[in-house]
This record gives structure tokens, C-alpha cells and sequence, in this order.
């Protein structure tokens, strides 16, 4: 037996994927192939506009066809990009700052894990919400390595970048509102020689962009 028979399906109205009632994806042709006209594996499969079947079904050795799903990436317009961009940096520059002079106006009540848990949230729901529509860069050293490494256009950069300046200026003069006059806590002024502030932000950019590239890209 080539084809393993299904039961027919039950005819429904025509309605949107993803509603109650509806199937998962859109696209049945409503052909039906194999025997008696009911529906086979292969062509439940096919009949799906999202997916690809590449061989066939080998059910006598238990192994599953090669499937694929390939979708369009959305159309998004570079200005939507760049107001995304500014949002993101925007939340992202406003909450790290603001706990940090919190924290320091209520004698370290926040604590370093608390500044550290603000920041890596602020950037967890930046991504969730807008990495989507601009990849969620946040920082110019992410938009100049994603382009160094191909996989952001460089006539884009600059542009990128300007977003995620303006966003930090504006984010600085709406802290310097809210907590003027205590804004020492945002100011990160180093305390060591020269060399050593420059090793460490050396290391801890490497770490940066060595994790960031790394997971977001596949090569």
C-alpha cells in the first residue's frame, strides 16, 4: 500500500486561519488525491500553500518527509525602522539610568542585581516588542557589526546610528526632568587609570558583540 487513506474531511465555511473553528493554515485547494478520493498524507501536506514537501512519504520505515515553510519577510519602510530604533533605545537608555540614580538615592536599596535585572529586562521587552521591525540594535556598535559582518546594508548605518544618539539625548534631558537635582547616579565616571578603564571597555564590548553576534546571527 503506497498511501495510508485519512478520512475525508467534513466540509466548512470558508473562514480565516487562526479563528476558533478555522484550520491552522489557510490554503486547502479542496483537490483530493490517492485512492477513492480521499486524502493522503502527501497531499494533506501539499495542499498547504506554506508548505513544500520534498519526497515521499515512507511510512513502511517510519521516516517523515523533508518539509519546509518558507514566508516572505515583511515589507518595513526605514522609517518605521528608525522610529522603532528611537523608541527602543529611548526605553532602553531611560530605565538604566533611572534605577541607577534610584538606587542611589535610597542607599543602594535597588542593589547591583537590581540595576543589572532593570537593564537586561528593558532590552528582553525592547527586543520582544520591536525587534520585529528594526532588529532591535540599541547601540551603534551592534548596527556597525551586524553591517561589518554583511548582514545589515552600511548606507543604513549612519542613519542608525543618528536614531540611537537622538534617543540617548532625549532620554537624558527627560531623566535630567524627572530627577534634576539628583542626577549623579546616572554619570558613570571611572575610577581607575586610563589603560584599565580602556582594557575594560574593551573586554566587556568583546563579550558584548561577541554574544550579540552570535546569537542573532546564523553564520
Amino acid at each position: 500500500m503506497d498511501h495510508e487513506e485519512i478520512p475525508s474531511m467534513p466540509s466548512t465555511p470558508a473562514t480565516t486561519p487562526g479563528t476558533p473553528g478555522a484550520p491552522l493554515f489557510g490554503g486547502f485547494d479542496g483537490k483530493r488525491s490517492g485512492h477513492n478520493g480521499r486524502y493522503t498524507p502527501k497531499s494533506l501536506l501539499k495542499s498547504c500553500k506554506c508548505f513544500s514537501v520534498d519526497n515521499e512519504w515512507a511510512l513502511e520505515d517510519g521516516r517523515l518527509p523533508l518539509v519546509s515553510c518558507a514566508l516572505p519577510p515583511p515589507n518595513v519602510s526605514l522609517y518605521r525602522k528608525l522610529g522603532a530604533e528611537f523608541v527602543g533605545t529611548l526605553i532602553l537608555i531611560f530605565a538604566g539610568t533611572a534605577t541607577a540614580i534610584v538606587n542611589q538615592k535610597t542607599d543602594g536599596a535597588v542593589t547591583l542585581i537590581g540595576c543589572a535585572a532593570s537593564a537586561g529586562l528593558a532590552v528582553m521587552i525592547v527586543i520582544l516588542s520591536t525587534g520585529h521591525i528594526s532588529g532591535a540594535h540599541l547601540n551603534p556598535a551592534v548596527t556597525i557589526s551586524f553591517a561589518a559582518l554583511k548582514h545589515f546594508p552600511w548606507k543604513h548605518v549612519p542613519v542608525y546610528i543618528g536614531a540611537q544618539v537622538l534617543a540617548s539625548v532625549c532620554a537624558a534631558f527627560a531623566l535630567k526632568a524627572v530627577f534634576e537635582p539628583t542626577m549623579s547616579g546616572g554619570v558613570t565616571v571611572p575610577t581607575v587609570t586610563l589603560s584599565q578603564a580602556f582594557a575594560l571597555e574593551f573586554i566587556i564590548s568583546f563579550n558584548l558583540m561577541f554574544v550579540v553576534t552570535a546569537v542573532a546571527t546564523r553564520h
